[in-house]
This record gives structure tokens, sequence and C-alpha cells, in this order.
């Protein structure tokens, strides 16, 4: 079986290239990539190279796929697991398998599994794990977008609080409480947002910072805080950009008593003191936002800690059951992943998108591995569907729906690309 794939070979070095996979083994899994989502820590270890944690040494002997947000459907099983999967299945799957204490993963560390391909191999660890996952969804790419969403469902679950004399903690965000979200307009601020309305634990008040007026006017487009709060929750965007103290602004908003849950969205010094300093009794200050330094550093207010129970945590990304969970919200349309989501492209598109991902405007880039097209905005669907019918019809399908991506939107582009 030949597939087309993109391959990291060393720092900066990436490559789209035809090449013939091996025959299955019986414990291994053949699958058709559909759908895979271009993820920064692709970029970190694109950048990185033999440097990173997961790459390995001789990678530029050895070329790994790169892609690890992937979705499509099971073409060949081998027989140890023949009775667990069947070819023909839609397929998501769970990258961080910490198999036996490797930090070996999908899209960083594998020579023929990446989602960053036509065609992949699955490893026996995969399986083994319960990693790889069946999808009963219309489109492929909310299963994609179901590794990011269970990253930032994994926060919310663990975020915690504790009752005064109590050694216990309970997890989770407060419902009913008052939750603050900060440089939340980008696409997995977006996807918080979505969660904190609709998984379950819905707060009464969210407050959503960024200092993007675009990207806020676009959070707003989807989220109509006059709709938001006639289902009980008080939805409010607050561009910081220029208010002189922000801290202040944001718990006057909270009428002086802070905020139970802030999550922060950017590893960035001044949101992140920011964060500590709105804080209310027994507050949980999750960072969700992973930096690239290494000395990543700011004030926290000890005081705080020690007498108003204030806490601080981190993640970084979701277990198996946060993405199951964000399958089968997505399955029911609990959910919609396409909200961080702005551009679409093909598999000839990924190498200089992962590259240049921190300088490209908007949220996730979504990718078709089965064709070629160049990363294009879907806001730029109706400019370039002047000369291409393709990009009209698509401009059409999405300017229906809020100018999100939709089921519509990709089976009409997987059956006329």
């Amino acid at each position: 079986m030949k597939t087309r794939a993109v391959r990291l070979y060393g720092k900066k070095d990436l490559r789209l290239e035809t090449f013939e996979l091996p025959a299955i083994k019986d414990d291994e899994i053949l699958v058709q990539v559909i759908s895979d989502s271009i993820c920064m820590s692709s970029y970190k270890a694109a950048i990185l190279g033999p440097d990173h944690k997961r790459v390995p040494k001789d990678v530029a002997e050895h070329p790994v796929i790169i892609g690890h947000e992937m979705a499509g459907n099971i073409v060949e099983v081998g027989a140890k697991w023949q009775h667990q999967f069947k070819p023909g299945e839609k397929f998501a799957m769970q990258p961080a398998l910490n198999y036996k204490g490797s930090m070996d993963s999908p899209g960083y560390s594998y020579r023929y599994c990446g989602g960053a391909a036509t065609y992949a191999i699955l490893p026996q660890e995969v399986m083994e794990l319960g990693c790889l996952l069946k999808y009963e969804g219309d489109a492929y790419y909310d299963a994609s977008l179901a590794e990011p969403m269970s990253c930032i469902i994994g926060a919310f679950h663990a975020s915690y609080h504790t009752d005064m004399g109590s050694y216990e903690h309970r997890m989770g965000i407060v419902e009913g409480g008052k939750l603050a979200i900060l440089a939340g307009a980008g696409p997995m601020g977006l996807g918080a947002i979505d969660y904190a309305l609709y998984g379950g634990r819905r707060p009464g008040m969210i407050v959503v910072t960024d200092v993007d007026e675009a990207k806020i006017a676009r959070a707003q487009a989807i989220f109509p805080p006059a709709e938001v709060k006639k289902d009980g929750t008080e939805l409010i965007f607050v561009n910081t950009k220029g208010i002189s103290d922000v801290p202040k602004y944001l718990k006057e908003l909270t009428g002086g008593t802070g905020f139970d849950d802030v999550h922060v969205y950017t590893p960035i010094r001044t949101v992140v003191e920011q964060a500590d300093q709105i804080l209310g009794r027994d507050g949980c200050l999750n960072f969700f936002a992973g930096p690239t330094d290494t000395a990543f550093s700011g004030l926290l207010n000890y005081y705080n800690v020690h007498y108003n129970a204030a806490h601080v945590m981190g993640t970084t990304g979701g277990n198996t059951n946060d993405m199951i969970e964000s399958l089968r919200m997505t399955e029911k349309n609990l959910i919609n992943p396409a909200v961080m989501v702005t551009h679409i492209g093909g598999i000839d598109s990924v190498a200089e998108a992962t590259l240049a991902l921190p300088e490209l405007p908007g949220g996730k880039k979504l990718i078709y591995t089965g064709i070629d097209m160049e990363l294009t905005a879907i806001e730029d669907f109706a400019a370039k569907g002047k000369t291409n019918h393709h990009f009209a019809k698509l401009a059409e399908i999405t300017n229906r729906n809020k100018g999100l991506w939709s089921a519509e939107a990709e089976k009409y582009l997987l059956e006329h690309w």
C-alpha cells in the first residue's frame, strides 16, 4: 500500500513524499486518514527535530510522519484485533499513549503512524491501550477535533475546589459559578466556551478576554450573549487592550467576589498574573497554555494561597475518557468543535502551514489528506469563488452556518474537489 505523507527529517525539515508502507503485522491495523487538524505541538516538534522529547534521535535516517489529530476509516485489521475492529469503521485516535513509560506518540515518533498521511499503520500499543476509538458521527473533522477538545475537557475536569475544614477536592468547575477564560477568543478558547455552556456544569457567568477585536467579534457571532443568557448564563466579552487596570475591571464584573475558576489560554506573564489577581475565595487558576520557555514564570500572591484558599494547577492534554466524552457529545450535537476551525487545506499545504503556524492568523487549520488544496481561510471562500466554483459552493454552505465549517461542507469537498 502506497501512502502520501508529510515526514519530519530534522529541524524545520518537513517533506511531502510518496512511499510504500510495509504489510501490516498481526497486531497492527491499516487505516485511511481522511482529516487531520494541525496542532501547535506539531510545530514544536518540527522546530526542535531530534531535540524534541518525543522525536527519535535518528529521525534523519528514519523520518517520522507528523500529525496526531486524525480521523478516517479502518482498512485492514490484523488477526489480533479482528474481534474488536472491522474494515470500514470510522475511527478517531487518542495519541497520548504513555506506553510502559515511553514518550513515543503518533505524529512524533513513528515511521508509519501519523495524521498527515493518506494511509497509516497503527502500532499494537494504540489498540492495547484502548486508544483507537470508534466514531459514528457524520463528519470526519469532528473526530479529528476530538483530540484538541479532549484537552479542553480534561482541563475542566481537572479544576478543583475545597470546603473549609475538609481536605477533599471537589473536581470540576463550579456549577452556577463565575468562570473567566483569559485570552479566550482563539480556537481553543472558543472550544472552552462551547464546552462550558454545554458540558453539563454550566457557569452562571463567563467572562472571556482578548486583545484582538476581530477575534472577539467572531466569538460574539458564534456565541451571541443575548441568546446565551436565555439559558441562564451571562456571557461577557472584554477587549482588555487599553484598560489601565485589567484585574480591577474584571473583578468588578463579578460584583467584587472574584472568579471561582480562571482558565489561562496564553503563556504571557501579564495574563497569568491577571488571572491570579482575579481569583475569588477557593478560586482555581488553571494554566492551560503550554509555554515553550522552560523558565516561564510569574508572580503569585501567596497571601491569598494561604488565607483565601487560592490554588493553581495545569493540564497538558486530555486522557482517553476525555476524548470519548468529546466524541459522544459531538455525535449527539451537544458541542460543535467546528467553532475552532478557520482554515481548510490539502496535504500539500501541511509542511508550510506547520512551520509557519505561530504567524498564521485565525484558529485551527483543518487538513484533508486525500486532496491538494492551498490552505484557505473560510472567510476567503467567497473571494476565491469568483474564479473557482467549488470555493463559491463552499462559501454558500459556510455562510448558511454562521461562517463555520460543517458536515455539509466536508461532504461537498470530499465529493467534488
